[in-house]
């Protein structure tokens, strides 16, 4: 059985970006197309304070925000530091590369789009314990072991 390889791309920013800026940007990669699947990454932005004195108590933090991608609302629970896509095929890497300058022209820190093979393919031993042996492929590598939900899938327009 022979395995369709994807390109992949990952989006690195100089600095975390605001939601307001990763709205901007998810919004114009979603309108760019040609993605299969996509993920956020940065530091965790809890709910409530997972230690010390206020232990338990909301975490107040500004962009602990919910935002709209395509026609989906989306809670950020990470500081959206990098984004890793997974494309169709590599016609769409220039589009996307447009669509990263486009979104950070104006903005006084830099954003740079790599090519490389940054997601896993194939399901991991945490794949396996969280969703089993038919997991959907969708979430294949993408799975947080220690998250009680599941990833936000946000769907495209086909």
């Amino acid at each position: 059985m022979t395995e369709a390889i994807y390109p992949q791309v990952r989006i690195v920013s100089a600095r975390f970006l605001r939601p307001e800026t990763a709205e901007k940007l998810l919004n114009r990669l979603v309108q760019v197309g040609g993605i299969r699947r996509m993920s956020i990454n940065g530091p965790s932005l809890p709910a409530t304070v997972p230690y010390g004195p206020a232990r338990g108590q909301p975490n107040p933090h500004p962009d602990r925000k919910v935002i709209r991608v395509g026609d989906q609302d989306v809670q950020l629970e990470v500081q959206v530091g990098t984004i890793i896509l997974e494309l169709e095929n590599e016609s769409y890497i220039p589009a996307i590369g447009e669509a990263v300058d486009e979104v950070f022209e104006d903005k006084d820190f830099s954003c740079t789009v790599q090519q490389g093979r940054f997601m896993k393919t194939r399901a991991t031993v945490s794949d396996y314990a969280k969703y089993g042996p038919d997991a959907d492929t969708a979430v294949l590598g993408l799975v947080d072991p220690r998250k009680k939900e599941g990833p936000v899938i946000i769907q495209g327009n086909k």
